[in-house]
C-alpha cells in the first residue's frame, strides 16, 4: 500500500468518526427540548428498526406499558411488523388509543393468515370496547376456521356488549352460522359455545332469552354450557326462564343445579 493510500484511507476512517460524533450531537441537541417521556417514546422508536426481532417485540411492550396514547401512535407501526410475534405483541401496544381509533388500526389484523395473531387482536378489540368491532368480530365469529379464534371472537362480543352482537353470538348456539370457505358446518367447538353463552349473559339482551332456554334444556350439550346458560338466565331477568331454570334445579350435575338456584334467586330480586 502507498502512502498515498494510506493517507486517503486514514482521511476517510476520521470523516466517518467526525460524521458518527456529528450525529450523535445533532440527536442530543435535538432532544434537550423533549421531556423524560418523550425521550423514552423515541428511544422505542428508534428500536422499532432494530433488526432484532426481540428488539422491536421489547420495544413495543415498553411501549405498552407507558399507557399513553401517543406512545400507541409510535406502537402502530408494529402492526405491519413481518414477524407474526412482533405484530401479535403491537396488537396490545395500541390500547391506550381512544376507542375507535385503536378498533380501526386493530380490525385489519383480523384477516392476518396466522392464527394467534388473528386471535389476539380479537382479545385487543374486546379490550377497546369499542362498538365499531362488533360488525368485524361477528363476522370472525361466523366464518374463521379456527375454534380458539373464534371463541376469542365470542369473548370480545361479549366484553364490547353491544347488542347487535346477539345475533352472531345465538347462531353459534342454535348451529344456524353460515359457513364460508374451508369451514365446514359441524358440531360447534364447546370452548366457542361457552363463551358464546356467556358474552350473551353479559350483554343481557332478552332478545337471547329463548336460544339460551334451549341451550339450558339440552341435555347433550357439554355441561359447562349448560352451566353458563343458567348463569346468563340469571343475568338477564327475564321471567320466561324461570321453568327451565326450576327444572334444571333437579339436575345431576349439582354444579348446573347450583346455578340454576342462584339464577332463580336473581330472578326473584328483579321482580321485586
Amino acid at each position: 500500500m502507498t502512502l498515498r493510500s494510506i493517507n486517503a484511507a486514514l482521511l476517510f476512517a476520521c470523516l466517518a468518526i467526525t460524521g458518527r460524533a456529528l450525529g450523535t450531537a445533532t440527536f442530543t441537541q435535538g432532544s434537550d427540548h423533549l421531556t423524560p417521556m418523550q425521550r423514552e417514546i423515541e428511544r422505542q422508536r428508534q428500536r422499532l428498526s432494530s433488526a432484532e426481532i426481540e428488539a422491536r417485540r421489547d420495544a413495543l411492550m415498553r411501549l405498552a406499558n407507558l399507557k399513553r396514547p401517543e406512545a400507541s401512535r409510535v406502537a402502530a407501526a408494529g402492526l405491519k411488523d413481518p414477524a407474526p410475534i412482533v405484530r401479535a405483541t403491537a396488537v396490545h401496544a395500541v390500547l391506550s388509543l381512544p376507542q375507535a381509533e385503536s378498533a380501526a388500526v386493530l380490525i385489519p389484523l383480523l384477516q392476518d393468515k396466522l392464527e394467534f395473531v388473528r386471535r389476539e387482536t380479537a382479545y385487543a378489540l374486546g379490550e377497546t370496547r369499542s362498538r365499531s368491532a362488533v360488525e368485524a368480530l361477528s363476522n370472525l365469529l361466523s366464518f374463521d376456521k379456527e375454534a380458539g379464534v373464534r371463541a376469542a371472537a365470542a369473548i370480545a362480543l361479549g366484553q364490547i356488549s353491544d347488542e347487535a352482537a346477539v345475533n352472531a353470538l345465538s347462531q353459534v348456539l342454535n348451529g344456524s352460522a353460515p359457513t364460508k370457505g374451508k369451514r365446514k358446518k359441524a358440531s360447534e367447538n364447546e370452548f366457542v359455545m361457552r363463551a358464546a353463552v356467556h358474552s350473551l349473559g353479559q350483554i343481557r339482551s332478552r332478545s337471547s332469552v329463548t336460544v339460551l332456554i334451549a341451550a339450558l334444556e339440552n341435555e347433550t350439550n357439554p355441561s359447562d354450557v349448560r352451566r353458563e346458560a343458567a348463569t346468563a338466565l340469571g343475568l338477564i331477568g327475564d321471567a320466561s326462564a324461570a321453568s327451565a331454570l326450576r327444572a334444571a334445579l333437579a339436575s345431576a350435575d349439582p354444579y348446573l343445579s347450583e346455578a340454576a338456584r342462584e339464577a332463580l334467586r336473581r330472578l326473584r330480586i328483579a321482580r321485586n
